[in-house]
Formats: C-alpha cells, structure tokens, sequence
C-alpha cells in the first residue's frame, strides 16, 4: 500500500525557463505532431529537449525496448532536465517495467507526465519508486492541439506549492453522493486492469481512484469494472472519479448511458462517485492531475468538487 501510508517524494517545481525533457516509452511518434507540441511548448516558455533516436520505428514501438528504457532513464539522470513529459501513448510502456534501473529513477525525482499506456509507469513510479506522478497532456497529442492543454491545472500541478480545485466543466456529473479524502491514483482503466496478476499491480487502498478510458464499448467497461470489483480491488477505495470516456458507446442508438452502466456496478460501495472529468483521452483542455498527493473529493446536491489538499512538487 504505498499511497495511503507513506509520504511520496515530491518534485522540484517547473519554472518558465525550465528544460523539459521529452520521451516516447511506447508507440512510435508522427513527426509532424511532434514537431507542433515542442513548439507550443517552447511558446509556453519552456526549453524542449530531445533526443534525435525518438523518431525511431520498431514495428508499432518507438525503437527498442533498449533504446527506449535508456532514454528515459537518461533523462531522469541529466540535471539539465526539470520535468519529463511522454511525446504519446498508444502501447508499448509495460515493456519496460522490467527494463528500467528503478534506482536511477528514486536518485533523481522529476516530474513525469503522461497518461494512456503511460499509466503503466506513473503506477509503477508511484508504487515502486515512491514518486509524485502527474496525468496530463503529451506533446505529439494535447500540446499538438491550439485547445489541447488545460493550463490553469497544469500551472496548478506542476508549478505551484499550494492546495488549488481541480477545474471541472459543467459536464461533470454526479453519480453517488458523499465526501472522501484519500490519495488521487489511477490513469487509463483498461491499462490498470492489465496490471492485475502481475509484480506490476495496482494499489488502490486508500485512493480517490481515477479512471478513464477511450472508445470502449460499456460492456467492456462493465467487465473490467466487475474484474476490479470481484478482486478487491473497490474495497478500501475512498471515492471514484471517472474521466470524459471519450467514445466509449455501443452504438448511438443505444437506450442506456454509461453512467447507468458504472452506477450499477459501483453505486453500491458507500463512496462518492462522479463522471466527465476532462483529463487523459479527451476532446479537448486536458487537465493535469497529480497522482500520489492527498484529495478531497464532495458530491452534495448534483454539485461536484475536487480539491488537491497538498502540493505535488517542492519549490
């Protein structure tokens, strides 16, 4: 349990200025995107840095297991680099959970972004390696976009020592009602439940649990629902927070909603419950969520709020 019953290593905050390096753990990365996200990055005022091999293609990889374990490693390594933030997802990171020098990662704590198949490391990094990790936007996908960031969140997470309310759009809605505190954890759905029956298994105990998905079908999101429940796994989970869940429908002539789907299964647990929240896989403004701080989670009357009790990084 390694979120509810130890402090976690924060990061050093980013400043305007700072360099941010830039990897690709998994799938390999459209150059044009690529180039349009360190762009927007070096608009916002930080010093993009890469290395040239991150273009490289190894059937549906960005390059070796070995090529893309050492760069990561390496960047958290360089002291020239402030915070580290994934190019993509698509598939490929569970590759390198046996792969990477955990020692070389606990030695030198940085901001790591990502989310998608990046959920594999910011669990693990969380759990293993004790670290502060942060679901946000990647470079080749949100920064690429002129809407893709959210950053009054980002700004929030990754660059301020204070408790700040996560900024939730009139979409947000509330499934059950109540109020919690626990530690904010979690990232893709189906992503954690390929976690389970390995070394690499997710921690829930303790957790405002975050999930989200893309272009599920609900019956998929019920069996993994129902895996995570019938192994435990809700069982001292304090609150749930579902994502937008972007085109995760059956058909759209279907006479039921998703939240009708996930309120059937998890509407029993005695915890608040809320859905739409626009962080990972999302049409638009992704925000950045700190994973592995303390968060206070409120359902009163339809009205949702979501408050980061404590900061994520160290000034």
């Amino acid at each position: 349990m390694p979120t509810a019953n130890r402090q976690l290593v924060k990061p050093r905050a980013l400043r305007p200025g700072d360099t941010v390096g830039i990897v690709a753990p998994a799938s390999n990365v459209n150059q044009a995107d690529f180039a349009a996200g360190c762009e927007a990055l070096h608009r916002a005022g930080y010093r993009p840095f890469f290395f040239d091999s991150i273009l490289d293609r190894d059937l549906y990889f960005a390059g070796s297991i070995e090529r893309r374990a050492r760069e990561l490693e390496a960047m958290f390594e360089r002291d020239d680099v402030r915070a580290i933030v994934c190019a993509r997802g698509g598939y490929g990171a569970n590759y390198l959970l046996r792969e990477l020098d955990l020692d070389k990662i606990k030695a030198n704590p940085k901001i790591f972004v990502g989310y998608s198949d990046i959920t594999s490391l910011l669990t693990y990094f969380t759990d293993a390696a004790g670290l502060v990790t942060f679901h946000g936007p990647m470079v080749a996908k949100d920064w690429a976009r002129e809407d893709g960031v959210n950053l009054l969140s980002w700004q929030s997470a990754l660059s301020e020592a204070v408790p700040w309310n996560v900024p939730l759009n009139e979409e947000v809605s509330a499934l059950v009602e109540g109020e919690a505190e626990g530690i904010l954890y979690g990232g893709c759905l189906s992503i954690l439940v390929a976690s389970l029956g390995t070394p690499y298994q997710i921690k829930t105990a303790g957790a405002i649990l975050f999930l989200e998905d893309l272009a599920a079908k609900p019956y998929q999101i019920d069996r993994m629902l129902m895996q995570l429940k019938l192994g435990g796994h809700f069982d001292a989970v304090r609150g749930i927070v579902f994502g937008q869940m972007l085109d995760c429908v059956q058909s759209a002539t279907q006479d039921y909603t998703l939240q009708e789907v996930i309120t059937r299964i998890v509407g029993d647990l005695k915890i608040p419950v809320v859905y739409g929240v626009k962080s990972g896989h999302v049409g638009a403004g992704n925000i950045t969520l700190p994973f592995g701080v303390r968060a206070g989670l409120g359902v009163q009357d339809g009205l949702v709020t979501l408050k980061i009790l404590e900061p994520a990084v160290s000034l």
